[in-house]
């Protein structure tokens, strides 16, 4: 059994829903482990993580739409808005969606289906520099 780990720094801007697929993959491509389970993580409290279909761009356009409806900014709804009026909108889309994902690996690659694809949703109104730690464990 091998365990692998890295940090990957992924600069967002605003808003985005990026995918991160490409960089995931390739990593765990570089590992040299046949079959085995990967965990994403992202440790911070107004971005997260999703698995989510990576065909057509309107799916992304809906999901930031329905996050947007569900957790709007408007500062008189919440009590905490420490940085600003995307800040408690920014915590509640990260409690609706995921801040780790699992994923099978086997013949050395992330199995994923057909139209899936590994995206980092960033929830605040300005650019950060997100950190995703990959651990894999296989043989």
């Amino acid at each position: 059994m091998r365990i692998a780990q890295t940090e990957l720094t992924i600069r967002t801007t605003p808003r985005e829903i990026r995918e991160v697929t490409r960089e995931v993959a390739d990593w765990v491509a570089r590992q040299g482990i046949e079959r085995g389970v990967l965990t994403i993580f992202i440790p911070h409290t107004s971005a997260s993580l999703l698995i989510q279909e990576n065909y057509s761009p309107d799916v992304l356009r809906d999901l930031a739409g329905f996050l947007d409806r569900l957790a709007p900014e408007d500062p008189a709804r919440y009590r905490h808005n420490d940085e600003g009026p995307d800040d408690m909108p920014a915590h509640l889309k990260s409690v609706l969606t995921q801040v780790q994902l699992t994923i099978p690996v086997s013949r050395g690659g992330i199995r994923l289906g057909t139209w899936q694809g590994i995206f980092l949703l960033e929830h605040r109104a300005s650019p950060h520099q997100r950190q995703l730690l990959l651990t894999i464990i296989g043989d």
